[in-house]
């Protein structure tokens, strides 16, 4: 039995050690620790401004990215993107809901999520966005 509360508290004592030394390490760019650190990921840091809602066409925030601003938006409006592309990832920074369909005609027959605006980063969506509408507060 002594040799077990032995084992179990050395283990313990590692792990603690090293969760302590992940956590005083700074976080490096582009790591999972960044994203944390930031409430974003840092391959996305400063590409998406404030005010914008962004898509990129793959995963992990890479591609030509679409910006949108409130300003070239109708609220509550449904904003198709062009025929034949989708986002697999985008940013919402506009400071209002946006919902995400995967419908083009933002129909709520096929998948679609809303996202708060005060700064969701989505770097894989689950389906491929066809569509968005933003949203009065």
């Amino acid at each position: 039995m002594r040799l077990h509360t032995f084992r179990t508290t050395a283990l313990l004592t590692g792990l603690l050690a090293a969760l302590t030394a992940a956590l005083a390490a700074p976080p490096t760019l582009g790591s999972p620790a960044a994203h944390a650190a930031t409430g974003r990921p840092a391959a996305a840091s400063g590409a998406c401004d404030a005010g914008q809602l962004c898509l990129w066409p793959k995963a992990g925030f890479h591609g030509g990215r679409r910006t949108y601003e409130l300003s070239g938006i109708d609220i509550e409006s449904c904003v198709p993107q062009p025929k034949g592309s989708a986002a697999a990832a985008f940013a919402n920074r506009t400071g209002r809901p946006v919902t995400t369909y995967q419908s083009g005609e933002c129909a709520e027959t096929a998948e679609f999520d809303t996202y708060p605006g005060g700064g969701s980063w989505v770097p894989r969506s689950p389906y491929r966005v066809r569509a968005f509408k933003v949203w009065e507060r």
